[in-house]
């Protein structure tokens, strides 16, 4: 798929989801702020629980840009462990690294981020990591391997050129961006996760399947 298609599909994703996925998707829904296709400025009848609940579903999928299986296998893990659920889920997902490369201001989106971490840019405590699901631990900290400082995408993150499209840095990150630094201090909590998403209705969603 061309660059070009890439950036449609999301767009479409973003309108029918309700939420930007990409800086530019985020432009489309100032202008057109409903769902794609002819119907999408009608009023639709009122959706049934499931597909209001397997929407939500897809909408925190597609923000951390993982496929239904992986999804699927943080949600058992969330279910397992103490707490509420759903934001466990939140928690174990924002623990990626594509997730963490983006909120540090790397990237300017988790496409770009999962792209950065697999052609090998990113170290983690010194150590190459070239999985985006790789689990991040509070303490460790994530840094651009030397010798890819100088590429351009580097050279704008640095500058600090993905702030103006990206959520503010959440606390639990302590991020040096001209270094093209980050140190996970903490897990973080649900409420400081820029991600958009009613986690109740996931719970619910795969508590009925």
């Amino acid at each position: 798929m061309s660059t070009k298609s890439r950036t449609r599909s999301k767009t479409r994703l973003s309108r029918a989801l309700g939420i930007a996925l990409t800086p530019k998707a985020a432009k489309y829904l100032e202008k057109r702020p409903y769902a794609p296709g002819e119907h999408g400025r009608t009023k639709r009848k009122a959706d049934s629980d499931y597909a209001v609940r397997l929407r939500e579903k897809q909408r925190l999928r597609a923000q951390y840009g993982i496929r239904e299986k992986q999804l699927k296998i943080a949600f058992e893990e969330a279910r397992r462990t103490s707490g509420l659920t759903g934001e466990n889920l939140v928690e174990l997902l924002e623990l990626r690294l594509d997730a963490l490369v983006v909120r540090a201001g790397f990237a300017r989106t988790t496409a770009q981020a999962r792209q950065l971490v697999v052609h090998r840019h990113i170290l983690v405590d010194g150590q190459l990591v070239d999985r985006p699901s790789f689990r991040v631990k509070p303490g460790q900290t994530i840094h651009v391997k030397e010798k890819s400082e100088a590429l351009e995408v580097f050279q704008v993150a640095a500058a600090g050129g993905h702030q103006d499209v990206l959520p503010k840095v959440p606390a639990y990150l302590d991020v040096e961006i001209d270094k093209l630094q980050a140190r996970l201090e903490r897990r973080p909590k649900r409420a400081e996760v820029p991600v958009t998403c009613e986690v109740q209705l996931v719970v619910e969603y795969y508590a009925a399947r």
